[in-house]
């Protein structure tokens, strides 16, 4: 599989903040830096997401491909990312079809982490087919704790 050309724009994962305690005691903490990164695909803007910064530009490839508005990574020529603006610049090799039309409905999903998908997401997921799958109460837990 061919991958896009991707930059490699890093941002700090946390930043540090002033804090009081409940003695009165003053310190600095540090956070999680979250930040917004609009996604522009073929100059067309699609998105803000949300993210800490580490590797957004496989973020991006990852919400386009989970979208289901790329059928695979090699239809994306380039993806750049520029932290002055807050932006995700994608370039396809031959653009989106019916992009339009395939964004134009949103549908806000909730739960802990609200956010949204687009309206045609869901058409396929009926002929998906999962197979069964068990695992263990010790499994699970090495997972959680991994």
């Amino acid at each position: 599989m061919t991958l896009p050309r991707l930059t490699a724009a890093r941002a700090a994962l946390t930043r540090e903040i002033p804090v009081v305690d409940e003695h009165g005691a003053r310190s600095t903490v540090s956070i999680p830096a979250e930040r917004d990164l609009t996604v522009y695909v073929d100059r067309r803007e699609l998105v803000t997401l949300m993210t800490l910064g580490a590797q957004p530009e496989l973020l991006v490839l990852g919400y386009l491909l989970n979208q289901r508005l790329i059928e695979s990574a090699a239809d994306v020529e380039s993806i750049t990312v520029d932290w002055e603006v807050g932006a995700a610049a994608v370039r396809t090799h031959a653009g989106i079809d019916r992009i339009e039309q395939r964004t134009a409905k949103r549908v806000v999903t909730t739960g802990c982490g609200q956010g949204s998908v687009f309206g045609d997401l869901m058409a396929g997921i009926d002929a998906l087919h999962l197979p069964d799958t068990r695992f263990s109460q010790a499994q699970l837990y090495a997972l959680v704790n991994a």
